[in-house]
C-alpha cells in the first residue's frame, strides 16, 4: 500500500470531494441496477428517488419526518456510496488530503518533508460522524475551542492558533456527519453552522480560520419539533439543498419485511415458535390502527419500532408458555397478543382522553380493531344490526357455545389442552373448513380462536378475562 506523498503522486492520484465521490459512486450503482440502500422497504418509489437526486445534486440533505421513519437508516446506509479507502497525511487530526492540505499541520508537515511526507488510510467505516442533537451541545463540542492543556505542553501563548482543540465536525472533514433531531440544537449553536455549510470558514474563540472543509452534512427532524421544542432556524434551512419527507410503509407487506428483517430473534427461538400468517398481519395491522386512534397523538407518530417490538414480545410470550409446558415446539395464539401490550404502552403517545382510558386500555382496544379490520377478508361480515328472523353463518357456533356454557382457554395451557378446548366445538370446525378451508394445518387453531375474538369484538359473543385466561360465553 501506498505510503508517502510522493508515492502517491507517482500512482496518479487525484483529489475529489465527499460530495464528487457520493455522486460518482452513485451513478456506477444506477448505471448496474443496483441500489445502495439495501433493507430499506416501502421508500423505493418516493424516499429513495429523492434522496438519490439530492446526492446528483452535490446537496447538504435534511431527512424530514415522524419517529421510526428510517431516517438515521438511511444517512448510515449513504456510507456504501464512499471509496473503500481514502489517503490522509499521517497524524492529521482533520483527515488531510495529501493533495490539498488545509490545516496548518498538514501544510507544515509536507513543506518540511515533501514527497517523503508519510500517508495514511481512511475506511469509509470510520468516515461516519452522527451526532444526537440535544439542548446540552455546545459550540465546543461541535467546531472547537481553545486548549489550555495544550497550550502549556507545548509553552504556546493563547495568540498561537495551535493551541486549538477541533471539535467534532473539522474532524469530521471528508466524512459525512449527522446531526439527528436538528430541532432540539439551540438557535445560537445552529447559527455557528452557517459558515461551515457556505463559506467554510470557522471561528474559535476569536481565531478565524479559512478551512474549506469538505463534509456532506445529513440532517434528520420530526415536524411535530417545530411547534413543540424547537425549530430549524430559517437562515439554516435555506442553506441545506434538499428537503425530504421520510413516511410509514404503506401497505401491511412492506410492514412486515420491516419488522422480519429487524426483529432481535434468534434461530432457537424460530425452531421453537411457530407464528401464522394471520398472528403476522394482526401485528402489523396494529401499527396502521394506532396511527389513526382517537386516543393516539398522531402528529408524534407511531414508530415502526412498535410492531418490531410487538413481534419480539409475540413470540417471547409464546416461548415462555412452550419452556413452562416442557414442550419442544409451539404455535402462537391470539390469546398471546395480550403480551405485547407492554411493547405498546411505551411507544405510543396518548392524548388526554386516552391518559383518561390508561395506556393499557388502549392497547387492548388496538389489538381489537385489528381484528375487527381483518375479519371481512377471510371470514363472512359480522352486521352490526340484523333482523332476528335473518340467520347468519355465526349462529351455529353461537347456539352451541352458549348450550355448552361457553369455552374458556387458559394462557399457559400446553399445546394438547388448547387444541381439545377449540377442536371440541364441530360449528367453529365447520366455519374455517367453508371460509378458510385451504389454509395451512397449523394455522387452523389461530383461525378458530380468531372467530371467537373477531364475534367478541362486535358484541356478539361474551369475552371475559380470568385470572389466567378468557372466558367465551352468552354476551349477557
Amino acid at each position: 500500500m501506498i505510503q508517502t506523498l510522493g508515492e502517491l503522486k507517482a500512482a496518479g492520484y487525484q483529489s475529489k470531494s465527499i460530495k464528487d465521490e457520493l455522486r460518482d459512486n452513485l451513478i456506477h450503482h444506477i448505471e448496474a441496477g443496483t441500489t445502495a440502500f439495501p433493507g430499506v422497504f416501502g421508500f423505493e418509489n418516493s424516499v429513495i428517488p429523492e434522496l438519490e437526486r439530492a446526492i446528483l445534486s452535490r446537496h447538504n440533505i435534511n431527512l424530514l419526518g415522524l419517529r421510526g421513519q428510517a431516517k438515521t437508516r438511511l444517512a448510515r446506509l449513504m456510507v456504501n456510496l464512499l471509496d473503500e479507502y481514502i489517503p490522509y497525511v499521517a497524524g492529521s487530526e482533520i483527515n488531510d488530503d495529501p493533495l490539498q492540505p488545509i490545516s496548518r499541520y498538514a501544510i507544515e508537515t509536507i513543506a518540511e518533508k515533501g514527497d517523503l511526507t508519510p500517508i495514511a488510510w481512511l475506511h469509509r467505516d470510520d468516515r461516519f460522524t452522527e451526532k444526537l442533537a440535544t439542548p446540552d451541545v455546545t459550540v465546543a463540542d461541535l467546531i472547537g475551542d481553545v486548549d489550555p492543556i495544550k497550550a502549556a505542553n507545548l509553552k504556546l501563548s493563547y495568540a498561537d492558533d495551535r493551541v486549538i482543540h477541533f471539535g467534532m465536525i473539522p474532524r469530521s472533514n471528508r466524512c459525512i456527519f449527522v446531526i439527528n433531531e436538528i430541532p432540539d440544537l439551540q438557535a445560537r449553536i445552529q447559527v455557528a453552522l452557517f459558515n461551515i455549510l457556505q463559506e467554510g470558514d470557522i471561528q474559535i474563540r476569536g481565531f478565524k480560520l479559512r478551512l474549506p472543509l469538505d463534509i456532506q452534512f445529513v440532517f434528520t427532524a420530526n415536524p411535530e419539533d417545530y411547534t413543540n421544542r424547537g425549530s430549524i432556524v430559517t437562515p439554516l434551512k435555506d442553506r441545506i439543498g434538499s428537503q425530504i419527507l421520510t413516511h410509514y410503509p404503506e401497505t401491511i407487506e412492506i410492514a412486515r419485511k420491516i419488522s422480519a428483517q429487524e426483529a432481535r430473534i434468534n434461530p432457537s427461538q424460530s425452531e421453537r415458535v411457530y407464528i401464522p400468517n394471520l398472528a403476522y398481519e394482526l401485528l402489523e395491522q396494529i401499527n396502521f390502527e394506532a396511527r389513526k386512534n382517537k386516543y393516539i397523538d398522531t402528529k408524534s407518530g407511531v414508530s415502526a419500532r412498535m410492531s418490531i417490538s410487538m413481534l419480539e414480545s409475540l413470540v417471547s410470550t409464546a416461548e415462555r408458555r412452550s419452556l413452562m409446558n416442557k414442550e419442544s415446539k409451539t404455535t402462537v395464539r391470539l390469546s398471546d397478543f395480550m403480551g405485547i401490550i407492554p411493547a405498546i404502552t411505551g411507544k405510543v403517545e396518548l392524548v388526554y382522553e386516552g391518559e383518561q382510558e390508561g395506556a393499557a386500555f388502549v392497547a387492548q382496544q388496538l389489538i381489537g380493531a385489528a381484528i375487527k379490520s381483518y375479519l371481512p377478508g377471510i371470514f363472512p361480515r359480522i352486521e352490526k344490526l340484523s333482523k332476528k328472523t335473518e340467520s347468519t353463518p355465526y349462529d351455529e357456533l353461537l347456539a352451541e357455545l352458549i348450550s355448552e356454557g361457553g369455552l374458556v382457554l387458559y394462557d399457559e395451557s400446553n399445546d394438547e389442552e388448547y387444541a381439545e378446548a377449540l377442536n371440541e366445538y364441530a360449528a367453529l370446525e365447520e366455519l374455517v373448513v367453508q371460509y378458510q378451508g385451504e389454509c395451512l394445518p397449523q394455522d387452523r387453531l389461530f383461525l378458530k380462536e380468531f372467530v371467537l375474538w373477531a364475534l367478541a369484538e362486535h358484541q356478539k359473543l361474551g369475552k371475559e378475562r380470568l385470572e389466567k385466561g378468557f372466558d367465551f360465553g352468552d354476551l349477557f
